[in-house]
């Protein structure tokens, strides 16, 4: 793999140096049906759980649910605009989502590696009823912090 220039490895030192524990992030968004079709259409996700309206009537549910991945793709957002180059992460689905349900992501920055410049962060989402519906792990190489500060 060719090596990286100095002016990169500088944009990836001062993106990491920006960077604190407890810095937070937050990503608001209601979720639609055009959502869930183009998120299961783009991962061939056909989980009746999420397609099939009679199916997803006789669950637990009562009603068509948001895939999870979804959900916490939430933090896509997020990493995108920090640039972020995602090496962990992992999902504790609390709740189910609903189409029409609006869910804030809030990240917290826990961890810094200074002999890394490895970052790791946690992530809340609660809808808007204040429950919350998911909970996250990630952690990986922020490269360029383009967040309104």
């Amino acid at each position: 793999m060719p090596e990286a220039t100095p002016e990169f490895k500088r944009q990836l030192r001062e993106a990491f140096e920006e960077m604190y524990v407890g810095q937070t992030f937050e990503f608001r968004r209601t979720f639609t049906d055009g959502d869930v079709a183009m998120f299961c259409g783009v991962t061939g996700d056909y989980n009746p759980y999420h397609q099939d309206a009679a199916f997803a009537e006789q669950s637990f549910y009562g009603r068509l649910t948001i895939p999870g991945l979804l959900t916490g793709s939430m933090l896509t957002h997020i990493g995108g605009l920090l640039g972020f180059l995602a090496t962990e992460m992992s999902f504790d689905y609390l709740g189910p989502v609903f189409v029409g349900d609006t869910i804030s992501c809030n990240v917290t920055i826990a961890e810094k590696d200074e002999e890394k410049r490895r970052v790791k962060a946690t992530a809340g989402f609660v809808n808007q009823d204040d429950v919350e519906v998911l909970r996250a792990m990630f952690a990986g190489f922020p490269s360029r912090v383009r967040l309104a500060r």
